[in-house]
């Protein structure tokens, strides 16, 4: 029988028989031959020494044609140009399964000519690649990827739901499996602690150890898989973490409590084993928690995406995919439809629902000429379209787009914790050797040295370094969500904690989004029902509140013709061939009546014929707990600014109300998000409150992104931060609940750093036993646990 040898590039080993052997090397497939000499003549075959002993996937040769990646249709839904005119794509390469895989696929491409940048983040396999179009093309790069053994295809927010579901549904059946056994253990627990302290028969002690063993088992090998896990990529990339301890910790002292149950001498330790992989894979399942919270914001946002629509071509209606349909084509939209793309009505009328943009909750009537946009819902209206913007320019298609980059692009505050185990973990297995080499070498008992090794690793095991982030947070989130405050992440109250800059919106936010009629100027007299009936087609809260000043019970409902609604400005019509237009100042000048602004309020103003008939004046007044909220506020140290699209005077008025110094008016979406990112630049943490659709781009920018309850159902999705209750003092409170929280996180690590700092001197002077060793461990995470309670027990309004 022929020896079976490993292929010089997978890894695998195959019969020496089939091996193709090619200058002292030897491959499975001309698949494997091919990338080796391919990474060999870009100087590139040191991805071989990273990878060790790991073996590979050989090289698939059956691909989708690589020219269907320079497809016009794929550019145009996946590939974007960015500021410098380069082009940027988000591919998912397959097969990537270590870092050594990473840093090939980086290396290989960025050797290419026209590649400008590459990037591929381990933990989704997502890259972002950066290259000229017009010195290589995205076809050769795909090319690139399959030659050295993987394979890409376009990142879908879909799959990264499917991911992080699988991850949630694994971490439910490995807790579920620990807390059954940990909870059955704590009964024979009770048992062998008073055995120990009164007295057991060694028989009786036996069965109780074998029992635990029984119960541990599972606990270590099944719900603790994910730590060895880390612990086997930590040795890949040369790290020692928190994986790493807790998975030798565990490991030993179930390698020490089997060879006590065998030798029926001693005392076992299965108990610590189930408590230290119990308590510390809930700190596992957070993270899980959290990526499964950006993938639901991403689904809840593509559900307003259609992939389908009916099409007018040749006189009958056809359905077509999104993607296919061009700018001038007809779309048909019956009653209960949602929108795909921006238009125009061509054909019929009838109301829509634009409350998931505007959270405008009653319905707005469309006429011919009016203007429709995607993500809005049909109510009654049968309509045809006119396409004005094709798909991927649409309004909802690049909200979504904007939010997924603003989600990836988001900073991340490093976790205290991680970045203390990142020397702790390793510190403490170097003390448990040097403290077993030194008691053997002195007292040449290995059972000796060997206990005291493990005390110094139990006794430091991180449960409480652990616990100390994710306790406290799960009780800052619980009182949060009890005073109508929703977190979407946990992570997000540590960043709150550290802001420094609050920027708000003013109307909605600020002021309770309900303008009222302070003074009404008559220049001619005119008849109530022209206003009234001009009123009637308009949904926007200033001409809601105009029409319920001039509302009498006698009044009619005058037939207007050519209505035609102008944003940013007002509403035009024709009755009785004359002109009629209500609005601001801006309209009044677009028909040719001049007008000056002599007031602090907002203004609206009525004309008919060309001639000027009245003026209201109105005003938005801000929410009754406002000025309270945001004196607060200041006092925590945080500087607040209004960001505002009202005209200066308005702007002025209300935050002197309110206790604002410095505000930025007449900005549009756009301005508002340049204004937060330049506080960036200068190193600030932003929170942005809103709650419209003209906030989304500032919400997307900022680092906390906090919607009022009442906002639209675009800006809560946006958010990381939703205040249920509508008021402006729970935006104080989140900013103190955060604070707390996140204080009580570093006394929890400062608690565990000095209970460490005194017991593993202690455990590596021989002064304590496995068995105390445990207790004091479990001791140490219920301070962490008790002390993470104060955080409920100590806030005050």
């Amino acid at each position: 029988m022929s020896k079976k040898i490993k292929c010089d590039h997978c890894h695998l080993e195959f019969s020496e028989d089939v091996m193709i052997e090619d200058d002292g090397h030897y491959f499975c497939c001309n698949g494997c031959q091919g990338v080796f000499h391919l990474l060999s003549e870009q100087g590139l075959d040191g991805f071989y020494k990273k990878l060790g002993n790991e073996q590979l996937t050989p090289p698939q040769e059956q691909y989708e044609d690589s020219a269907n990646f320079n497809a016009p249709a794929f550019y145009e839904r996946f590939v974007t140009l960015n500021k410098d005119r380069f082009s940027e794509v988000s591919l998912i390469i397959e097969g990537i399964h270590c870092s050594a895989c990473v840093w090939l696929n980086e290396k290989a491409l960025l050797n290419m000519d026209g590649v400008i940048a590459t990037n591929i983040n381990y933990t989704n396999n997502k890259a972002k690649i950066v290259w000229d179009d017009d010195v290589v093309k995205l076809s050769e790069i795909i090319d690139m990827i399959r030659a050295i053994g993987y394979n890409a295809y376009p990142y879908d927010a879909s799959l990264q739901e499917e991911k992080a579901n699988k991850e949630r549904k694994d971490y439910y059946l490995r807790i579920a499996v620990a807390v059954f056994a940990t909870m059955n253990m704590m009964t024979i627990m009770v048992a062998q602690y008073a055995g120990y302290f009164t007295g057991i028969s060694p028989e009786v002690k036996h069965i109780l150890n074998l029992g635990e063993w029984a119960l541990s088992t599972p606990v270590l090998f099944y719900s603790g898989w994910p730590f060895f896990k880390g612990m086997y990529y930590g040795i890949k990339t040369k790290t020692v973490n928190m994986d790493t301890l807790v998975a030798t910790g565990s490991l030993l002292t179930y390698i020490y409590s089997i060879y006590i149950t065998i030798t029926r001498s001693g005392e076992a330790y299965f108990d610590s084993v189930t408590m230290i992989v119990t308590f510390v894979l809930v700190g596992k399942f957070l993270e899980a928690l959290s990526k499964k919270s950006i993938a639901d914001t991403l689904d809840i946002m593509s559900q307003h995406l259609v992939s389908d629509v009916k099409v007018i071509e040749d006189e009958k209606i056809v359905t077509k995919n999104v993607n296919d349909i061009a700018v001038g084509d007809i779309i048909v939209v019956s009653a209960g439809d949602r929108v795909a793309l921006d238009g125009e009505v061509s054909e019929g009328s009838g109301n829509f629902d634009e409350s998931s943009l505007t959270g405008e909750s009653d319905p707005i009537f469309k006429d011919i000429g009016d203007t429709i946009i995607s993500g809005t819902v049909s109510i009654d209206a049968d309509i045809h379209y006119i396409v004005s913007k094709d798909y991927a320019h649409s309004t909802m298609s690049n909200i979504v787009s904007l939010l997924e980059n603003a989600m990836n692009n988001k900073p991340r505050i490093q976790q205290l914790a991680n970045k203390l185990s990142e020397y702790f973990s390793s510190t403490i297995l170097l003390f448990s050797l040097f403290t077993f080499l030194g008691w053997y070498f002195h007292s040449s008992n290995f059972e000796q040295s060997f206990m005291i090794a493990i005390s110094v690793i139990v006794i430091a095991c991180p449960c409480a370094l652990a616990l100390a982030t994710p306790v406290a947070t799960l009780v800052g989130l619980s009182i949060a969500s009890k005073r109508g405050i929703l977190f979407k992440e946990a992570a997000q109250l540590e960043t709150m904690a550290n802001a420094d800059v609050l920027t708000v919106d003013k109307t909605g936010t600020i002021t309770q989004g309900r303008p009222e009629v302070v003074k009404e100027e008559r220049y001619k007299a005119f008849d109530d029902s022209l206003l009234y009936s001009l009123l009637q087609h308009s949904k926007h809260p200033i001409a809601k509140a105009v029409a319920s000043k001039v509302y009498r019970d006698d009044i009619e409902c005058l037939h207007l013709e050519a209505l035609k609604n102008i944003p940013s400005q007002g509403i035009t019509a024709m009755a009785d061939g004359k002109m009629v237009a209500g609005g601001n100042a801006k309209l009044m000048q677009t028909i040719g009546i001049d007008v000056q602004r002599d007031t602090d309020n907002s203004e609206f103003y009525f004309a008919y014929g060309g001639e000027l008939l009245a003026k209201y004046e109105l005003f938005d007044m801000p929410r009754e707990d406002a000025a309270a909220a945001i004196k607060k506020i200041k006092k925590l140290g945080i500087e607040v600014v209004m960001l505002t699209g009202d005209h200066e005077q308005s702007a002025k008025k209300v935050a002197s109300m309110v206790g604002i110094e410095q505000l930025q008016a007449e900005l549009t979406p756009e301005q508002k998000a340049e204004y937060i990112n330049t506080l960036h630049k200068d190193g600030k943490i932003v929170v942005m409150a809103g709650d419209g659709v003209n906030d989304i781009l500032a919400l997307a920018s900022s680092d906390i992104a906090i919607a009022m309850g009442n906002g639209s159902d675009i800006a809560i999705e946006v958010s990381d931060v939703v205040l249920l209750n509508d008021t402006f003092s729970s935006l104080y409170d989140s900013f103190k609940i955060s604070r707390r929280t996140f204080g009580m996180i570093k006394q929890n690590l400062g608690l565990s750093l000095v209970y460490n700092g005194i017991t593993i001197p202690l455990a590596m002077a021989g002064y304590v036993i496995p068995l105390v060793a445990a207790i004091s461990m479990s001791i140490s995470s219920l301070l962490v646990v008790g002390n993470s309670m104060r955080i409920k027990l100590g806030y005050k309004d």
